[in-house]
């Protein structure tokens, strides 16, 4: 599992058995994915190894192989900036480095990567697992850019029933699991996480509020006002009962949810026949509510009664859709696609092989994994997945029954999304092809970037940037810019000033050869024709007069459809209402202003829970909370005299003369 290249996710692809290589054989074919953007002339010539480079980096490998040893390990390649190109895992060292020096077998893009080598890395380990993992973990964190890499590492949700409190709390979590709780999970989305707890509040009637806000109440909310909770925090429920209800959400959520359902019935029809019609309407609702859970899980199969990952393949046209369906205690928590970009010669069995290895890096796999394909290396991958997970890992590929056809759906569900990103992928690209038509580039732009800036009043200003590309947004790209000039904020053209000075002056820093793909083809500007001229000038001081720039005005009344179109050495202009092209340019617009407006807000809404305390050196949470417990308020605290400080608990002479002095500064 090791040589493979790189871009939208982390995988690492296997690499040629190393028992049957040495340094006196030539080496096989190493396959490296390709990233699937396709270079235009000029990055093509830019990039074009030279002999003497190959020559250059060929040596460089073999110096260190006369230091390697034939055990297990992980190499790093290195360019001359110390930047890390690749990183690969061997189980023999020194054979799988010896690779590198047989060029004229290498395909162009590892000639390229060897081209660029000035130097290596290596750690060896005691086993061939172990190296698995530390490539794994190295990749995810260095992020070199001739591996694979899976940018979409995102843990997901689980639902968490906590175990340290009388009364325990069912609530969304994600992250580490440091408090003492149960977790069910993973789901596929947060959405599906709380229509789920949704459905168990109205079922168990368990309290989802924080202990703090719980241990506050005086009186029930309104959680227990439309009968989706019992309000224990008032007593109305004893300890006993309301454990028995968290009992009854642990027992659904682990599998058993036809004993649940059929206690329920029993007690419905005990209700009813009693006549206590009110206790039966109440049962009748809680068993509508399960069933509205198991509703939106519509696979669930009787051949998988435990935890278990489905994860299959589909591959066509140099494109790889890989579906991943989350089953737990038999019950579907939804499933995700995945696009691993790679070589298009690579085998479907090997990219999905990469994609597990690199998928539960930091996420623990369950005790069953089903795949839709014979993986490589399979033995070794269950070893680590199970070292990793603490627990025995199946890995197994089902040929026929339930766990078959579970399978198979999967696949059909990769078959299909598979279809939709190649029509979509299609469709983008005639519309980059119409703009490079509207705005006279010399070629559909890889790389679209959009500027928008957002404040209040001058209050909380940002700049923010989005990309999109031949895929749509690439939102790992985005940026913001906070506005730092004296006296910007609220000036639109002195924060686009400071935005694009900062944006291209760091792009010609970092990237003067512009081979990195960070550099942008076209450059769309929220505004007209005077914030336009505002980015060129800046480029200019620069020394850039090649990136195509467009200033997009709001039409009269700020009608979409009117908007009006700033060129350099051309007139404003219009575009048909109804042009495709139109609509996808107000798209990626009112993407940029989404994001502008959401970072402002998040930034203000940070800034409101701020305090004048914060600003103190030295007073953290807990002398903050002693100073306004005792005084009431921020302001209290800056007008308290000395002695009043003195006097509050955990507050010591220095501490207190410390705060007085802040807020006293001028004597």
């Amino acid at each position: 599992m090791a040589d493979t290249a790189p871009e939208h996710t982390e995988l690492a692809l296997t690499e040629p058995s190393a028992e049957t290589l040495s340094p006196d054989t030539p080496a096989p074919y190493a396959d490296v994915p390709d990233t699937g953007a396709q270079p235009d002339a000029t990055s093509t010539a830019r990039t074009r190894r030279r002999p003497a480079d190959l020559a250059r980096g060929v040596e460089v490998i073999r110096e260190h192989l006369k230091t390697l040893p034939q055990t297990p390990g992980v190499y790093r390649m290195l360019a001359g900036d110390s930047t890390v190109l690749y990183v690969g895992k061997a189980k023999n060292l020194k054979r799988r480095v010896f690779n590198y020096t047989q060029v004229n077998r290498l395909p162009v893009r590892l000639q390229r990567m060897v081209s660029e080598t000035e130097t290596m890395e290596f750690v060896t380990t005691h086993t061939e697992v172990e190296a698995l993992l530390l490539e794994s973990n190295l990749i995810k964190r260095l992020m070199p850019r001739y591996n694979v890499l899976l940018r979409d590492d995102k843990t997901f949700p689980h639902i968490m029933i906590t175990k340290d409190h009388d009364y325990p709390q069912l609530t969304k979590h994600r992250g580490a699991r440091s408090r003492d709780a149960d977790y069910f999970g993973p789901f596929a989305s947060a959405g599906a996480v709380n229509r789920t707890i949704t459905a168990l509040q109205r079922a168990f009637l368990l309290r989802n509020c924080a202990d703090t806000v719980f241990a506050a109440r005086t009186r029930p909310c309104l959680q227990y006002q439309i009968k989706r909770c019992t309000a224990p925090c008032v007593g109305r429920v004893s300890p006993e009962e309301y454990q028995a209800q968290v009992n009854q959400a642990r027992a659904f959520l682990s599998g058993k949810s036809r004993d649940i359902q059929t206690e329920f019935a029993a007690r419905m029809t005990e209700a009813a026949e009693a006549m206590d019609y009110e206790t039966a309407a109440r049962y009748r609702d809680r068993i509508r509510a399960l069933t509205a859970v198991q509703a939106h899980q519509d696979i669930n199969v009787e051949g998988v009664i435990e935890d278990a990952d489905v994860i299959a393949a589909y591959a066509e046209g140099g494109v790889t859709c890989i579906q991943v369906f989350f089953f737990r205690g038999g019950r579907n928590y939804g499933n995700r696609a995945y696009f691993p970009s790679h070589d298009k010669s690579a085998e479907t069995e090997e990219v999905l092989a990469a994609f597990i290895a690199q998928f539960y890096e930091n996420k623990a796999a369950p005790g069953l994994v089903l795949v839709s394909h014979e993986l490589p290396e399979l033995d070794l991958l269950t070893e680590a997945l199970s070292l990793r997970a603490g627990h025995k890992v199946e890995l197994a590929e089902p040929k026929r029954g339930d766990k078959r056809r579970i399978v198979e759906h999967a696949l059909t569900n990769a078959r299909e999304a598979h279809g939709r990103r190649l029509a979509e992928s299609s469709s983008q690209a005639r519309l980059l092809d119409g703009v490079a038509a509207v705005f006279g580039l010399d070629g559909p732009p890889q790389r679209v970037e959009v500027y928008d800036n957002s404040h209040v009043q001058g209050a909380h200003a940002i700049g923010a940037m989005i990309v999109a590309g031949p895929e749509g947004f690439i939102k790992n790209a985005y940026r913001k810019f906070n506005i730092k000039t004296e006296g910007a904020a609220g000036d639109d053209f002195a924060m686009m000033r400071e935005v694009m000075a900062r944006r291209f002056g760091r792009a010609v820093k970092e990237d003067p050869e512009r081979t990195q793909g960070t550099w942008p083809d076209l450059v769309l500007i929220d505004g007209g024709q005077g914030q336009l001229n505002v980015a060129l000038e800046v480029l200019a001081e620069l020394g850039i007069d090649d990136v195509p720039m467009v200033g997009i005005a709001k039409g009269p009344d700020r009608d979409a459809g009117r908007e009006r179109f700033f060129m350099p050495d051309r007139a404003p202009f219009q575009m048909e209402m109804r042009d495709p092209v139109l609509y996808f340019l107000q798209r990626l617009r009112d993407e940029a202003h989404r994001f502008a407006i959401g970072t402002h807000r998040a930034k203000r809404t940070k800034a409101l829970g701020k305090s004048m305390i914060d600003e103190i050196p030295g007073i953290g949470p807990s002398r903050k909370k002693a100073l306004l417990h005792h005084f009431g308020s921020a302001v209290a605290v800056s007008r308290a005299g000395l002695a009043d400080l003195e006097a509050v608990e955990g507050i010591s002479k220095a501490v207190a003369k410390k705060i007085y002095d802040h807020f006293h500064s001028d004597g």
